[in-house]
């Protein structure tokens, strides 16, 4: 978890030597194994008792209780901000926005979810391909200084992370720390719909419809 490698504008160090090469190596590899995965649990008659028709979410409640990312999608919402609203360059890239569609099951259920996180670990090797294809050169320090004083005023803006939809809200006062700061976290909000989608099931399936979610505590306790 190198927090510190992202910078504004850049990195705080070049690429290693043969990452490109490597990760090509890596994604050919991982590639054929989601295959395997794929083929050994998505239509494996116990994963899909223990899955489908489980922790229905729909529509309306995954909504109104905030939910986005994988969970939101797998309700049958093609929503993803790096189609919907494309940042960085998203919008270079060629890749599709999977959701759930009931095929174990009923629309949003645990299968749903778990099966659309599983394509979208293909389309994200799509991604990182693409980006591979492209990468420039030169310095990765060079678009922006390492000190920036933002100018007084506030700012709202959100991405698309592994787990929905991450904000930040910043208020400056010219200097080079915020006054306010304040973070929208996809793992709060989609644990918040538990309690509407998991009472009256089985222990059991609350471990399950939980694990669907994919939630952080880390990120709940910011």
């Amino acid at each position: 978890l190198l927090y510190n490698y992202i910078w504004p504008g850049g990195l705080s160090h070049d690429l290693p030597v043969k990452f490109e090469e490597r990760t090509r190596d890596f994604l050919d590899y991982f590639e054929k194994q989601i295959i395997e995965y794929d083929q050994l649990l998505s239509t494996n008659k116990i994963f899909i008792e223990r899955a489908a028709d489980v922790g229905v979410l729909p529509v309306d409640v995954a909504i109104n209780y905030g939910v986005s990312g994988p969970s939101l999608r797998g309700s049958g919402v093609a929503h993803d901000l790096r189609k919907t609203e494309p940042y960085s360059i998203y919008d270079r890239f060629d890749f599709n926005v999977p959701v759930g569609k009931g095929e174990m099951g009923t629309v949003g259920d645990c299968w749903d979810r778990y099966w659309v996180r599983v394509r979208e670990m293909e389309e994200s090797i799509k991604i990182v391909r693409q980006a591979l294809d492209k990468l420039p050169e030169g310095d990765v320090q060079e678009a922006l200084p390492k000190k920036i004083r933002p100018k007084k005023g506030e700012v709202y803006s959100r991405y698309e992370s592994a787990r929905g939809d991450v904000g930040f809200y910043i208020r400056s006062d010219g200097k080079n720390q915020p006054t306010r700061l304040k973070m929208r976290s996809p793992a709060y909000c989609n644990l918040s719909v538990l309690d509407e989608i998991g009472s009256g099931w089985m222990i059991s399936d609350v471990i399950t419809i939980l694990g669907s979610l994919d939630i952080v505590l880390g990120e709940i306790d910011r």
